[in-house]
């Protein structure tokens, strides 16, 4: 069958395809057949990434490596109960209040499950403790068994599971997106795009690029590293999703970016210090091309460009994220406009960076 996608319905395709961390094959998979007839070249990876490499017409001997990752957060089933109810650990983060009550899907890639994660009515729970978030540890998911034994039949301890949410667009000319995993599965649908306009001059490309859909970036970004080792890139960029805050209540000061005005370009996170010529750089095409662009303003969070960065001996590195509300939930939402302009800004940059290389 042929999903080759784009726009909304390539962002639709790859959000809703399961691939928790360490269980990226469906989503690598569904990668490769868009990105067919769009490289000269796939690079293996122990890890499980997809590099896929679009080589240049050899005027400079520069390398580019563009970075998005496709897993996304989930858990993994601990133990099975005499119940039937299934106990968990969480990739999640410590906030257990997105999870209580949603839909999810456990198991494995050939053998997934439909559940809901359950927890104690309030009305059971002591009333000092009904303002608290319950632990992992009194979550359970509900696959619909009445026993271990039935469970068993359908899930196995050391399996994996993530939310199951719908993909829809909503606000006026359904200008906003709510999906799970946009984070990033944003970022391995601009990639795509940008390798289909890329392959399609890349006679005028004077260096080669390297597109990395990169593995377990939720799990320390043990996948960036090997494919930066591998690729040994000069630049490198890096598209993301990042925390936004930028809803009533949150102070001015707190505030990371601002969904619509376009794609955040990272200074500093927790992770990495960022390259000042090339923050300038694509910072300078995103003003000369009036293409909508913004700083992140708050040091927050990380991602692959951490371990990139630090890759043989050094890379210089920028991030550009999509201002995501309630990232790391069921329902990431961002703007479809931001993900245009990222869009557009991949591709200049890309076409800048030829002329300095």
């Amino acid at each position: 069958m042929n999903r080759k996608t784009e726009g909304a319905d390539l962002l639709r395709a790859l959000c809703l395809e399961f691939g928790p961390s360490g269980c990226e094959d469906r989503v690598a998979d569904l990668i490769k057949e868009n990105i067919e007839g769009s490289y000269d070249e796939l690079v293996p990876d122990k890890m499980g990434a997809v590099i896929a490499l679009i080589r240049g017409n050899g005027k400079s001997d520069k390398k580019v490596m563009l970075s998005a990752h496709m897993d996304e957060i989930g858990f993994m089933v601990r133990e099975i109960r005499e119940d039937g109810l299934i106990c968990f650990s969480s990739m999640m983060g410590p906030d257990t209040r997105i999870m209580a009550g949603r839909r999810v899907t456990v198991g494995m890639p050939d053998r997934l499950n439909r559940g809901v994660i359950a927890m104690k009515p309030v009305h059971t729970v002591d009333r000092g403790d009904r303002d608290k978030a319950a632990p992992v540890d009194e979550l359970y998911i509900d696959i619909g068994a009445s026993s271990k034994e039935e469970a068993e039949k359908y899930v196995k301890i050391g399996d994996f599971g993530t939310f199951e949410s719908d993909f829809v667009q909503f606000g006026e000319n359904g200008r906003l997106l709510k999906a799970k995993a946009l984070d990033d599965r944003l970022g391995c649908a601009l990639m795509i795009e940008t390798m289909r306009k890329i392959y399609a001059n890349k006679d005028k490309l004077a260096y080669d690029v390297y597109f990395a859909f990169t593995c377990r970036e939720e799990l320390g970004m043990g996948g960036a590293r090997c494919a930066s080792h591998k690729i040994r890139p000069d630049y490198a960029l890096v598209f993301e999703a990042t925390a936004v805050a930028d809803i009533y209540g949150v102070p001015e000061i707190s505030r990371v970016a601002t969904r619509g005005e376009g794609g955040a370009v990272s200074i500093i996170d927790k992770g990495t210090i960022y390259d000042k010529e090339l923050v300038e750089l694509v910072i300078g095409v995103a003003r000369e091309k009036d293409i909508p662009c913004q700083i992140k303003k708050y040091v927050s969070g990380g991602n692959d460009a951490s371990h990139i960065q630090r890759a043989a001996d050094g890379v210089k590195c920028a991030a550009i994220s999509a201002p995501c509300g309630y990232i790391h939930t069921a329902s990431d939402v961002i703007a479809v406009s931001d993900y245009e302009a990222m869009c557009d800004l991949a591709v200049a940059v890309l076409e800048r960076i030829d002329k300095n290389a």
